[in-house]
């Protein structure tokens, strides 16, 4: 067990004001249904937008269920009760938008002109090319 003192105590609170001052909080979020985004407003005045479709657990939610967003843990994440989703400032700032798994899913659902004419070259071929043992 881990003995606590005021010094270790005191080492803590101040770690918290520092990371509440450099980690991004959110001050407020909101579902906008017109572009379908979740919009989140920054404690440092900045602001950012995502499709919500994106979150995980949110691909098949509800404009009405995407409306009840709450704020977590002083602005560190974001709640949704009925869809038992939780989904973390940080994470979203840089582009994280659920687990390693879910964000391979997201990935691999990306098309580009690239993606189609490779498709249809392999296609073309008898299907995607087998692995040889070497590699």
């Amino acid at each position: 067990m881990v003995e606590l003192t005021d010094t270790k105590i005191d080492a803590a609170i101040a770690l918290g004001e520092r990371l509440a001052q450099t980690e991004p909080r959110a001050a407020s979020a909101h579902y906008e249904a017109s572009t379908a985004r979740i919009v989140v407003e920054l404690t440092s005045g900045s602001a950012f937008a995502f499709p919500a479709r994106l979150g995980q657990g949110l691909e098949n939610a509800t404009d009405e269920q995407l409306a009840k967003v709450t704020l977590r843990g002083s602005g560190y994440g974001l709640h949704w009760e009925a869809l038992d989703v939780d989904l973390s400032i940080p994470g979203l700032a840089a582009g994280i938008f659920g687990t390693k798994a879910h964000m391979a899913r997201i990935a691999g659902r990306g098309t580009s002109p690239a993606k189609a004419a490779a498709a249809r070259a392999n296609g073309a071929k008898g299907g995607r090319p087998r692995k040889t043992a070497g590699a």
